[in-house]
């Protein structure tokens, strides 16, 4: 079962998306993008596989979005993927990739949409929200 995330470790949600793959029992290959970015052929791949369009993966907090004027609508989406493939932190993570599909996980419970693997027990966030009961259900918020 080839499970596949984009991770950056220093953000809280990539840190979460990847506890929920581990707990389905799944190992996944981490990939930090910020090391080993996508190619702009496989990023765009992701993101046709996703439905969605370059812009909508891009980050756009504690990035160069601003000084580089992405906001500018008369951009197009090969405009966006050079400045992405040139600003690799202009991704926004983590993007997890399965038999079932790739997404944005964000929030990283959208992660559970494309396991191919139920989960195995509890998961709380790192800031204690709980994500799935003892019995590996996913926990509602009334």
């Amino acid at each position: 079962m080839d499970v596949i995330i984009y991770h950056n470790p220093n953000c809280g949600t990539s840190r979460n998306t990847l506890g929920l793959i581990r707990n389905a029992g799944i190992e996944p290959h981490v990939i930090e993008y910020l090391k080993t970015p996508p190619t702009p052929t496989l990023l765009k791949q992701m993101i046709e596989r996703m439905g969605a369009s370059v812009r909508n993966i891009i980050r756009e907090r504690g990035t160069p979005y601003a000084e580089l004027g992405l906001g500018d609508p008369r951009l197009s989406d090969d405009d966006l993927l050079d400045a992405v493939m040139a600003h690799p932190i202009l991704i926004n993570r983590p993007i997890v990739v399965t038999p079932v599909g790739v997404r944005l996980c964000r929030p990283s419970e959208v992660v559970l949409d494309i396991l191919p693997a139920p989960q195995r027990g509890p998961f709380s966030k790192e800031d204690g929200e709980p994500v799935i009961d003892e019995h590996g259900r996913r926990v509602s918020i009334a």
